[in-house]
């Protein structure tokens, strides 16, 4: 008959005690251990990794629970992960909720209240040999907010910085259009003077510009602005239509081809 292996701080039957000696059991393990992992060479060459086995392997991790209920279980050489014993205890258990065997194994530990109340409190994941703790979700929500922005304050800096270099050289590019508009805006009165006296010469050179050629026969210039506010007086005597000589000569007048 095989015998229940008995750990070193129980002796007769009595857990704590060491002889006469009170031994205290080893405290439970941190609640924040993503910054580690686990990995046993000697014992993944020896033993294979399956679902049978995984809970041993796992037990000789750091985020082992000494204190748990299936720890409870192998002290009476039951298998640690067998439910219809683990739903009739309360505490602390390690439950294997995910497998893909060999490569990933998912340990979810929680709190049992009752066969059918239990709170999830870690989840811890063997992947490829290497034991790890999930980190919860709210502390990723964390690290991944926090890289966003990061990343926006240094794009909003280096933009910040480019704009400035941008601002100094459409300064400057400014500030010369400015000048060079000034000093083509300046002007030269030796040149106009120049200029002057060129138009003049050539205009004393050109012949005279022979005189306008005469209104037609019953023509009428229209009335200037003069002959206009002279005609608003009382005593100005209404000026007659004008009458184009040519447009107007009535059908009679036209000529016949």
């Amino acid at each position: 008959m095989a015998t229940t292996p008995m750990p070193p701080n129980v002796v007769a039957g009595n857990p704590g005690f060491e002889g006469n000696a009170l031994v205290a059991p080893p405290p439970p393990p941190l609640t924040d251990m993503t910054g580690i992992c686990f990995r046993d060479q000697l014992w993944l060459n020896t033993y294979p990794l399956d679902r049978n086995l995984v809970f041993d392997y796992f037990a000789l991790s750091p985020f082992y629970d000494l204190t748990c209920n299936n720890e409870q279980l192998r002290m009476r050489s039951i298998h640690p992960l067998d439910l219809s014993h683990l739903s009739k205890m309360t505490g602390t258990e390690y439950m294997l909720s995910e497998v893909m065997e060999p490569h990933l194994f998912v340990l979810r530990k929680q709190k049992r209240d009752s066969p059918e109340k239990v709170m999830p409190m870690l989840t811890y994941y063997v992947l490829d040999g290497s034991v790890y703790q999930a980190p919860q979700l709210c502390n990723v929500f964390a690290a991944r907010v926090g890289r966003a922005l990061y990343h926006i304050s240094k794009a909003f800096t280096t933009a910040a910085s480019k704009l400035e270099k941008i601002g100094y050289v459409d300064t400057e590019n400014e500030n010369a259009t400015l000048e060079s508009k000034a000093a083509k805006e300046t002007i030269d009165f030796k040149e106009v003077k120049r200029v002057d006296h060129i138009l003049a010469s050539l205009q004393r050179k050109l012949p005279p510009a022979p005189p306008p050629p005469p209104f037609p026969e019953g023509y009428a210039p229209p009335a200037t602005a003069e002959g206009e506010r002279g005609s608003e007086t009382p005593q100005a005597e209404p000026q007659p239509t004008a009458v184009d000589p040519i447009i107007d000569q009535g059908p009679s007048k036209r000529m016949k081809f």
